[in-house]
């Protein structure tokens, strides 16, 4: 991992970050490049000091890693999520399998990267996460999808984006930010074939190629949530191109 600051600025003047990693030489080089990137860090090295210092005063965003001693990111998570706290949480992982990428989501986290990575690849991410909480948009411009009363609604889902509430028919869905965010950008542009590109420049705010498989774990992970108790799939994987959002 490289301390070198990128060149963009970050989404708001000096965001703070409460970043909690038991590595020392990962927790100071990122420290180090977050603070030269212009953020106000509070680093601590375990998931009781994270859930002591977000006590203390509320960061605008976490940065957790899953594998630490005694209470782990995960927790940390869960733990923030049951109080009510909904700030965005981006979770440093060493784990690579699917399985326990969804941990993650199902703890609460809104996104992940992967050890070893780059910085530039954790400013994007976490850039992505502030414009997000700071309330811009996640359309493309088409809005293929009535909206009433500040409501969209495409088949028998609805979505309240000011409440950040969801609903397939009278059953409320259960979604982090992310799920939410890449939810409202399908029921936008229903029976719109969305690109990979478009969907990875319209939630994260950066296109992580070809190789990555975030975008597959989050629509998957979507898809168990919105299709659950064996209602009709929504959600529909255009081979080779990306999404769409439709009734079959």
């Amino acid at each position: 991992m490289s301390p070198t600051a990128a060149s963009a600025t970050p989404p708001a003047a000096s965001p703070t970050v409460l970043l909690a990693e038991d590595d020392r030489a990962i927790r100071h080089a990122l420290e180090r490049a977050l603070t030269l990137e212009g953020y106000e860090v509070t680093a601590v090295a375990d998931g009781v000091e994270a859930i002591a210092q977000a006590h203390r005063s509320a960061p605008d965003i976490l940065v957790l890693d899953v594998m630490m001693p005694g209470i782990d990111g995960l927790q940390v998570c869960r733990v923030l999520r049951a109080e009510g706290d909904r700030t965005p949480i981006l979770m440093l992982t060493a784990l690579v399998e699917t399985p326990d990428r969804i941990a993650g989501l199902d703890a609460g986290a809104d996104d992940y990267v992967v050890k070893p990575f780059d910085v530039d690849e954790v400013f994007a991410r976490l850039r992505a996460l502030l414009r997000r909480t700071s309330g811009a948009s996640s359309d493309d411009g088409r809005d293929a999808s009535p909206e009433l009363d500040g409501q969209v609604a495409a088949a028998d889902l609805r979505m309240d984006p000011q409440a950040r509430r969801a609903w397939r028919g009278e059953r409320e869905l259960e979604l982090t930010r992310t799920e939410f965010d890449l939810l409202e950008l399908l029921v936008r542009n229903a029976g719109i074939v969305l690109d990979h590109a478009t969907i990875y420049d319209r939630i994260w705010g950066y296109d992580f190629g070809p190789g990555s498989k975030n975008l597959a774990v989050y629509v998957g992970y979507l898809r168990r949530k919105v299709d659950e108790r064996g209602a009709a799939s929504l959600i529909h994987t255009v081979r080779g191109v990306g999404y769409v959002l439709r009734e079959d």
